[in-house]
């Protein structure tokens, strides 16, 4: 989901990239280009075990690497030529702030818990009634600068509810509403092991390691050894997430 806590002027140029991790965690890394008037929240759903706890969540620095996606994309030489299809009050602690790179983040467990965080950086509680899909979710929370900015990639790795399947948050609120359909600008990377068809999805001709210079950089994000898989959405598509197999 890409979800703002306020009205944002513009938001492209989107890239997620998704690993699943040992001990049934998942590896989220996302990158776009946003333009906004005043310091934002982006809010990002992540399909985490009911009840995880506050520390459930480790992120990663990648101010180091903001060539990541440049990298991942370099592994495709030949851009693909048809469009793909898609597939209460608490009283409880504030929430743990963590710097990451240029930017502070946190993760908050449930939609209860965002009265724990500065209201300058949570949506309406009327949103959260037309998202019921995202009852059990918990929040990887990024506060942003105002100005038009590429955001350097945001990473971190999270406990997955159902550690079979690769999530990927791309349901779109800029304005403070929840629309059926949205206009995308989105490059899905991963690298995965499971057995789901991934025809719609373009292989990397060589692994990781052989476009990727810079990969030490991303602190096991990656996988060296394996070759990467993309799709490409760009356009109206259905407003909802991707999920796949991990």
């Amino acid at each position: 989901m890409c979800c703002f806590s306020r009205q944002v002027n513009a938001v492209a140029d989107t890239s997620i990239f998704a690993r699943a991790a040992g001990g049934g965690r998942q590896f989220l890394v996302y990158s776009m280009r946003l333009d906004a008037s005043e310091p934002v929240a982006m809010i990002l759903p992540i399909p985490v075990p009911v009840g995880a706890a506050d520390g459930a969540v480790r992120f990663i620095s990648l101010e180091a690497y903001p060539e990541f996606f440049d990298e991942m994309r370099s592994g495709y030489p030949v851009p693909p030529l048809t469009r793909a299809q898609g597939f209460a009050v608490s009283a409880a602690p504030v929430l743990a702030v963590v710097e990451v790179g240029s930017f502070v983040a946190s993760f908050v467990p449930s939609i209860a818990d965002f009265s724990r965080l500065d209201a300058r950086f949570r949506l309406p509680a009327e949103v959260w009634d037309d998202l019921p899909m995202y009852r059990d979710f918990g929040f990887a929370v990024f506060q942003l600068k105002e100005g038009n900015q590429k955001v350097h990639p945001m990473a971190f790795e999270f406990p997955r509810a159902d550690p079979k399947q690769l999530f990927f948050p791309t349901v779109h609120i800029h304005d403070g509403s929840v629309h059926p359909v949205a206009e995308f600008d989105h490059a899905l990377f991963c690298q995965r092991s499971g057995e789901e068809d991934v025809t719609a999805w373009e292989a990397s001709p060589e692994p990781a390691e052989a476009f990727m210079p810079n990969l030490a950089r991303a602190q096991g994000v990656v996988d060296a050894a394996e070759r990467c898989y993309r799709m490409t959405l760009q356009g109206e598509f259905k407003n909802e997430d991707v999920v796949v197999s991990a």
